[in-house]
């Protein structure tokens, strides 16, 4: 793509085209402030850098399959979703393949595009991110000549089985996509195996990586399962876990077990105040400063004290699955082995999956709990490997165990400190009914705005939904799944 640079005034003020570019280079890192700033100013340059990332992505991650310009990017997804302030002023830097926002009184917060490590928001301060971007080679085989799952050919019943009643499924994701306040971009079902139909919004395809929130978390407990599998990870559910600076002899934090963080009931006092608290984006908010403030995340989950027992609460915080990518890097590096290039190795190339884009931060840590890019299609795959209980058809016929043996067992039960029964290893479960249309066994990868990949074992099926839904997302998706299932008579 040339050289580019477009800039516009929210609000509709102008601010003249052709701003120069921004230094991109490898700066000292700067000393943090010893006590934050809380101003209003300083909330909304936090609002800023989210904005920068959300820009970026939209134009770069996104534009991996799907190009739009930053006007269209801005219209999807940016002014629907109460992300902009009228005083913002962005730009998009095609050259250094950054995007900035300025507005009184914070300055510019910024979000630099590192390829296969997608967008990072730069710390304030920071000119460039202090790892070095590394290249991910995917080494799959040609999907194009390559059977499904693994590849692209004979991935759709052709015809449908006969238990399916295709013109009650054609309805179902017909209504789906249908309720336009969902912004449902992409929609796959796949029963016994293969896809038995998908509908896509307008540009978005099988193969366009989206955000997808969340997800990443399950992602997370897959990661760290596959590395267990394959002995690069030597240790237990019911293991401490091996966190460094959590062995002191009289620190509580060394109670906590693998399986506490998996279920995230860690014990960790690690404040999640949600998207509506008025102090959602200050650094009160432990659960969202990784979102937009460009922190190193690894450091900040594992720095925090405990406020309840190991095992007795779930609660829905970062902190936990932040913890458990920091175990596996840490093993990981340990051998000798790259860490940006291990999820691809270990899990998305066995699987076939090639559009995965896990970002990081500025010191090359996943924010695997949130900026996580993925495609329909890949998910599909993510979700398959869990149906199939962890064992993946190669190619050639030879069955691959990825995942331990009851380790897909493990993710979909309830954890005992999940009083409603809706979570288990990094999954969301149906065990409480939280979604009322759906299968009891029902359980799902989930992000934020609606992203799912849901496995039903009763069903031989797996759901995949992608798309900025603002609305009430659980009750749409609890409604496509009744749909879905009730198209199938189950042999």
């Amino acid at each position: 793509m040339s050289t580019h640079t477009e800039s516009r005034r929210l609000g509709g003020l102008v601010v003249a085209a052709g701003a120069a570019l921004l230094a991109v280079g490898c700066a000292p890192e700067p000393a943090p402030p010893e006590e934050p700033v809380e101003d209003e100013a300083h909330i909304r340059g936090h609002i800023a850098g989210r904005v920068a990332h959300h820009l970026c992505a939209g134009v770069f991650v996104v534009g991996r399959d799907y190009e739009r310009t930053v006007e269209e990017v801005v219209a999807q997804d940016l002014e629907p979703f109460d992300e902009l302030r009228d005083d913002f002023r962005y730009d998009v830097d095609f050259e250094t393949r950054t995007a900035s926002v300025t507005g009184d009184g914070f300055g510019t917060r910024s979000a630099e595009y590192n390829g296969d490590q997608g967008c990072t928001i730069l710390p304030i301060g920071f000119e460039d991110v202090v790892f070095e971007p590394t290249f991910v080679e995917r080494r799959t085989p040609d999907p194009e000549s390559t059977a499904w799952p693994t590849g692209n050919v004979d991935a759709h019943h052709d015809p449908p089985p006969a238990e399916v009643d295709m013109a009650a499924l054609d309805a179902a994701l017909d209504w789906a996509m249908g309720r336009s306040e969902h912004h449902t971009r992409a929609l796959v079902v796949v029963y016994a195996g293969k896809i038995l139909g998908e509908r896509y919004a307008g540009g978005f395809g099988p193969n366009t990586p989206q955000i997808s929130w969340s997800q990443g978390k399950s992602i997370a407990a897959a990661l760290m399962g596959a590395a267990m599998q394959a002995g690069h990870l030597d240790i237990g559910l019911d293991d401490p876990a091996p966190v460094p600076e959590w062995r002191g002899e009289d620190d509580p934090r060394r109670e906590i077990r693998i399986r506490d963080l998996l279920n995230m009931s860690s014990g960790l006092d690690f404040l999640n105040l949600g998207s509506d608290d008025e102090r959602s984006r200050t650094h009160a908010n432990e659960h969202g400063r990784i979102y937009f403030e460009g922190i190193d995340v690894f450091e900040h989950a594992i720095d925090q004290p405990m406020d309840t027992l190991p095992g007795a609460i779930f609660r829905y915080r970062n902190s936990d699955p932040l913890t458990v990518a920091r175990i596996v890097q840490q093993a990981v590096e340990a051998r000798g082995d790259d860490w940006l290039t291990y999820p691809q190795r270990i899990l998305f190339d066995r699987i076939g999956a090639r559009d995965y884009v896990l970002e990081t931060d500025a010191w090359g840590n996943f924010i695997i709990t949130g900026y996580d890019y993925g495609s329909a299609w890949d998910w599909a795959r993510f979700g398959l490997l869990h149906l199939w209980d962890g064992v993946w058809p190669t190619p050639d016929g030879r069955p691959d165990r990825i995942l331990p043996e009851g380790w897909v067992g493990f993710v979909s039960t309830p954890a005992p400190g999940a009083e409603l029964l809706d979570y288990g290893g990094l999954f969301w479960v149906n065990r409480g009914g939280s979604h009322p249309g759906a299968p009891e066994d029902a359980y799902w990868a989930l992000g934020a705005m609606g992203q799912y990949t849901a496995i039903i074992p009763s069903y031989d099926l797996v759901i995949v939904r992608l798309g900025p839904s603002p609305g009430d997302y659980s009750a749409y998706m609890s409604d496509v799944m009744g749909r879905v299932t009730a198209a199938i008579d189950p042999p």
